[in-house]
Formats: structure tokens, C-alpha cells, sequence
């Protein structure tokens, strides 16, 4: 039989999360929020916490878990904010995991002990401006000259990449061109601060504003040759095995979000009365609120799934997709439903579900947008292009 309890210690990290984001999180994120401004303390001591550590062996400054905890962790912070969840995920699946994917030991024993502390964040340059989820189309380009990569181009919308904390970025650069004519494209690591690498100002977005995400440019950038991350030619290929693990976690962090807007709303129904009652007593309110609680349900189901293929080595590609769609869509759903229970409250700042709503747009675009979910969904069952 199927059995999705979690073991004592999961459960154990699941409490010790929610009380730190209800506690630490929730007082404070929203005056980040509306400063535009990131919650650096904050992040420290999630380091702190050992939750930028979990997926990752102890040799390596890691907690020893699996990529399954992560995602536990991520549902929690994602339930009273997602600035602070997305930098979590980010910052493991994007800045860290590539190297210890696909690194050096002597990248490994360099980077990771404090990526896994959350003493430095790392980032990922993939996305260009005239890219978007064609990332194949990179017009970046390394050259390698004199035992050096020399790297000119520029990336956007790249989360975790101008913190305080931030020490590195991996970036994917056409390297050559492979025997078919293609680009042959590799990722390679540029730390922050090297000459011509330059991090523009943080964008004035609608969600996420707790949260970091710049342009990058990349003048005549050189680095030494040992940065290449994994196989000369391979960067692509290494991102997009990284993206469908990461698709599991946007999808648990999409599924804390969810269950946020029916904490918020099952509160607000109890507390708020007109024409002499609690809201919630009113059937239209209680059915509203039912369905959000249904789809969170579904939703996490969905990046359970995923994740257990993953973790038992079994080909997880359509469960990732299936749950980063389905979770992603339905966070958009109870966001709305949230805000309408919560009515004219629901359009202020100051309420949570105000932020949930500008927050959910960005699940169904970042991490393969709703179209490309489904595209590669189709694939799987040998439909579409």
C-alpha cells in the first residue's frame, strides 16, 4: 500500500519550519516585501537552520537528507511566503546542486561547505533577454584562451544573483560548435566580483519583491579554465536534468502557497461577520474554501509522487512536469478565491493573501512555463511535436 506519512524525522523538520516561519518569517517579510527590499538576516538564519544544507551529504557541509526534505521545507516558508521559499530553492537547486551534480571534488570541497552553511548563496545564469524557455537559442560565449575562459554576453531575471550573499554564478556560454553544426554549450562558474562581470539593479517586479533577481552582463570575463562545471559541451544537457528536479520543488513551494490561502481564508471566515454571522457560515464562503482545500490536497499529492520516482531512481520526468503544472495553476486558482473570501481586505498589502496573489503568477512562468509543462507531458505519451 501507498503511504505518504512522513517519517519522524521529516515530520520533526516539517515543525521546526513552521514554527520558524510563523514565528521569524511572518512578523518581518512584509515590510521586506513592500521595501523591495531582501530579508538577508532572515536568510542567514535559515543557513542557520541547516535548510540550504538538506540535500546534501555531510561531507560537504551537508544535513545528509534527500531532495524529498527540501521540498518539505520549501511547502512550509511557501505557506507564509514565497520571496524567502524561492530564495531557499534557488539557492540549492540552482546555485548549489549544479556543482555537486556535475562538479570537480575540488569545486565540491571549495563552494559547497558554504552554500550548504547559507554563509554564500550561488546562482544560475541560463535565461537571456531574447531567450525565455528557448534556452538553447544562448548567444553568451566562452572562449578559451591562454588557460582561461573569456566570457562576453549577458543573462536575465536570474534569482539569488546581486545578495550580499551571493559568491558565485554558473553560467551557460557557447563554448564551440558540436560536429552537427549545432552550439555546443557549457556551464561554467564565474565567482562575484571578477573583473567585467557586472550585476545590474534588481527589477521592479510584481510578486516575489522580498526576493532577488537582476540582469547580468558579462565584459571580456575571465576566469581560469578548471570552472567548467561537468563536460565541455554538456551545460545544456547538466540544466535541464537540474530543471526537473527543480520543477518538484517549485511545485511543493507552489503547493505551500496553496495551503497558505486556505489558512488565511478558513481565519479570515472565522473572524470576519456580516448580517450578524461569521462568513464562514455562509454555504458560498464554506464551498470556496472546501475547493482551495481540495486543490492543495491534489497538489501535493501530485510533487509526492514526483518526488518518490525520483528518490527510487525511476525515470521522473512527466510526474515533475505533471505536478509543476498542476500545482502551479492551482496556486493561481486559490489565490484568487483567497482574495475574494477575504473581499475588499483581500486587494491590501497588508493581508497576506495580498501577497499570495501577486506572488502566484510568476509559479506558472518561472522553472518551464504551463506550456512548456504540457509540451513535455505530451511528448511523454507520444503526442505533439
Amino acid at each position: 500500500m501507498l503511504d505518504y506519512r512522513l517519517d519522524t524525522e521529516t515530520e520533526a523538520l516539517r515543525t521546526m519550519v513552521r514554527e520558524f516561519a510563523n514565528e521569524v518569517v511572518r512578523p518581518q517579510i512584509g515590510a521586506f516585501y513592500e521595501a523591495d527590499e531582501f530579508p538577508t538576516a532572515i536568510v542567514r538564519q535559515m543557513g542557520e537552520l541547516g535548510l540550504f544544507g538538506l540535500p546534501f551529504p555531510e561531507e560537504y557541509g551537508g544535513s545528509g537528507g534527500d531532495y524529498f526534505t527540501l521540498c518539505v521545507a520549501l511547502e512550509e516558508l511557501a505557506r507564509v511566503d514565497s520571496s524567502v521559499a524561492i530564495t531557499l530553492e534557488a539557492g540549492v537547486s540552482l546555485g548549489a546542486m549544479p556543482i555537486f551534480r556535475f562538479g570537480t571534488e575540488e569545486q565540491k570541497k571549495e563552494w559547497l561547505p558554504r552554500l550548504c552553511a547559507g554563509e554564500a548563496l550561488g546562482a544560475f545564469g541560463l535565461t537571456e533577454a531574447g531567450g525565455g524557455s528557448d534556452a538553447g537559442s544562448t548567444r553568451t560565449t566562452a572562449k578559451l584562451e591562454d588557460g582561461q575562459w573569456v566570457i562576453n554576453g549577458s543573462k536575465a531575471f536570474i534569482t539569488n544573483s546581486g545578495t550580499d550573499l551571493t559568491e558565485l554564478v554558473t553560467v551557460t556560454a557557447v563554448t564551440g560548435t558540436k560536429p552537427d553544426g549545432g552550439k555546443e554549450i557549457s556551464a561554467i562558474i564565474v565567482p562575484s566580483g571578477t573583473p567585467g562581470f557586472v550585476v545590474g539593479q534588481r527589477y521592479s517586479k510584481v510578486g516575489w519583491n522580498a526576493s532577488d533577481t537582476r540582469e547580468l552582463s558579462f565584459t571580456d570575463v575571465r576566469v581560469p579554465e578548471e570552472n567548467l562545471v561537468g563536460e565541455r559541451g554538456r551545460g545544456y544537457a547538466q540544466f535541464l536534468s537540474i530543471l526537473d528536479e527543480g520543477r518538484i520543488a517549485i511545485a511543493a513551494l507552489a503547493v505551500g502557497l496553496c495551503q497558505g490561502c486556505v489558512d488565511e481564508s478558513v481565519k479570515y471566515a472565522a473572524e470576519r461577520e456580516a448580517f450578524g454571522q461569521a462568513i464562514g457560515r455562509n454555504q458560498a464562503i464554506s464551498f470556496m474554501i472546501a475547493d482551495m482545500e481540495v486543490r492543495a490536497s491534489t497538489a501535493r499529492l501530485a510533487y509526492y509522487r514526483a518526488a518518490e520516482k525520483m528518490l527510487r531512481g525511476e525515470p521522473f520526468k512527466r510526474e515533475a512536469a505533471i505536478a509543476k503544472l498542476y500545482s502551479s495553476e492551482m496556486a493561481m486558482e486559490n489565490a484568487r478565491y483567497a482574495t475574494q473570501v477575504h473581499g475588499g481586505y483581500g486587494f491590501m498589502n497588508e493581508f497576506p493573501v495580498g501577497r499570495f496573489y501577486r506572488d502566484a503568477k510568476i509559479l506558472e512562468i518561472g522553472e518551464g512555463t504551463s506550456e512548456v509543462q504540457r509540451m513535455l507531458i505530451a511528448r511523454s505519451l507520444g503526442v505533439g511535436a
